[in-house]
């Protein structure tokens, strides 16, 4: 794949990441903080989330990385209905800073 390709491509496999990863993080919100979760999936469905859901989109990925190359010694695990890599986590920062947010 060449690099004109290659940079076409990037925004749709990060978006393909944040829309795997949206579903979880606002069901995970609305258990915690319905108020928050409201602006958020509301945000999500308007095509634009505010600065505060972007940045707890942010840290949500961030703490919930479950593929982190420890064996189960090691640690650590973290609970979750979705796999989260390092790549991932990567993937959603870029594409909120794609939007315009601070990461």
């Amino acid at each position: 794949m060449d690099s004109k390709r290659e940079q076409q491509s990037a925004p749709l496999a990060e978006r393909q990441v944040v829309e795997r990863l949206v579903p979880a993080w606002l069901e995970e919100t609305e258990r915690h903080d319905r108020p928050a979760a409201h602006e958020a999936r509301a945000g999500w469905e308007r095509g634009s989330l505010s600065g505060r859901a972007a940045g707890d989109l942010a840290n949500w990925v961030t703490a919930r990385v479950t593929d982190t190359a420890f064996n189960e010694d090691e640690g650590p695990h973290v609970e979750g209905r979705v796999r989260i890599t390092p790549a991932d986590k990567e993937a959603v920062h870029r594409w909120l800073r794609a939007q315009g947010h601070t990461v």
